[in-house]
């Protein structure tokens, strides 16, 4: 009771971005299972949402299994179900959390007004967006000695299907300068020398025609050529575009997609020397780039002056709320209803698991990266579902679902 009076005397709340590892170690278990309790029995169900072994007993003193009962056994945990004998307001308290298959960021950063993440990484908001939910890749790493080399490949290349197209030409109409030849010797028949006109205008079509494919193909190798050469450190490109580029571009740069891509730029910032330098150019700068590198330098002091990692904007970690807060009533007639941050939940359990199991299969890139975004989205909609996309919108029937931050909002949060 000490601790819950020093609790109603406070001034401020501040509210700090979680490491996973502070994370962990709130949790007193880790939830797998997307269930809830059980519809005949009525009882938690293991390793579910509402595990008494993670959140404690339903009744006070008094373990899942029964064997023991009483205040008497306060503090045992029982050998057989593994439930610590206690009371059960600690199902208020007691915080469970969720492993992820793959890192995902956090939807307050990347899709907030202005985008933090976009800020500090100095990228258009719409770019990150893109490539965590997996639809662009960003560059991570680039080798600028190997750039000039990736340049000439390409003109190698251009040189090569030249060549290509004009052997395909000079194949299709040697049989019929040959032709044209055994008729030009027969100087006084008129029909031959119709024939062979014939012959001579349709060379001289399909001359046409292959030299606007080499100028078609010429176009396609200098765009590759002009976008080879437009590529920088954190250059973010569409799917199309970095399967077009492969070939050059892995030759001198390394690609990333999705938060984990993110999360590897986000490691290699150092907040100090950003901020430093931030400095030294809005001295000089004036108008829009002015107020951009302010509205950046003001977010690198924020992460420095809290002494907050960049990082932890993505996680793989997630911490599941107790239950009592997220109650399941039985109604009438054997109905129940349920807090809608259940369903929430369930629905990223479920695709979490799936991931897990098709990564353990070692399914296609293709399939891994849908679940991945799917996952993402997931997050997403239980952190906060008015920041999530509008297509993805999770809702039961016609009414959206409240998330943990619409929990947060008004008065009675």
């Amino acid at each position: 009771m000490k601790y819950l009076n020093e609790l109603k005397n406070f001034d401020a709340i501040r509210i700090y971005l979680a490491a996973p590892e502070e994370m962990l170690s709130w949790s007193f278990g880790e939830v797998t299972k997307p269930e809830t309790i059980n519809y005949r029995t009525f009882k938690a169900e293991k390793d579910g949402l509402f595990d008494e072994k993670i959140f404690g007993p339903v009744k006070n003193y008094e373990c899942y299994c029964g064997k023991y009962k009483g205040i008497r056994y306060k503090g045992v945990i029982c050998d057989k179900c593994g439930v610590e004998v206690t009371h059960s307001r600690v199902r208020r308290e007691r915080m469970g959390h969720i492993n992820l298959a793959s890192p995902v960021a956090h939807v307050w950063f990347f899709r907030g007004i202005p985008s933090k993440m976009a800020l500090l990484m100095d990228i258009s908001p719409r770019s990150i967006e893109s490539v965590i939910y997996f639809s662009s890749f960003i560059i991570t790493q680039i080798d600028g000695t190997k750039k000039a080399q990736a340049i000439s490949e390409v003109e190698k290349d251009l040189e090569k299907s030249k060549r290509i197209v004009e052997k395909e030409r000079d194949n299709e109409t040697k049989d019929m300068e040959k032709e044209i030849e055994k008729l030009s010797k027969k100087t006084n028949d008129l029909v031959a020398q119709e024939e062979a006109l014939k012959l001579k205008q349709k060379i001289q079509t399909l001359y046409t025609t292959y030299e606007r494919k080499m100028e078609e193909q010429e176009r396609t190798y200098r765009l590759i050529q002009r976008k080879v050469e437009s590529v920088e450190l954190y250059s973010v490109l569409s799917d199309n575009e970095y399967l077009n580029l492969a070939n050059y571009l892995d030759m001198f740069t390394r690609a990333g997609i999705g938060a984990e891509a993110v999360e590897g730029i986000l490691g290699t910032l150092d907040l100090n020397a950003l901020a430093t330098q931030l400095r030294e150019d809005l001295e000089v700068a004036k108008g829009q780039k002015a107020s951009k590198l302010a509205k950046r330098l003001k977010v690198v002091e924020q992460f420095r002056k809290a002494s907050i990692d960049p990082q932890r904007m993505i996680f793989d970690v997630v911490p599941v709320i107790p239950p009592d807060l997220r109650p399941l009533v039985q109604l009438e007639g054997g109905r129940f209803a349920s807090s809608d941050l259940n369903e929430l939940y369930r629905r990223l359990i479920n695709r979490n698991n799936r991931l897990k199991r098709l990564l353990d299969l070692g399914a296609p890139e293709i399939i891994v990266r849908n679940e991945k975004r799917m996952l993402q989205e997931s997050v997403d909609a239980l952190f906060d579902s008015s920041k999530q996309r509008q297509r993805t919108r999770v809702t039961r029937g016609k009414k959206e679902l409240r998330s943990l931050a619409d929990m947060l909002k008004g008065k009675q949060g």
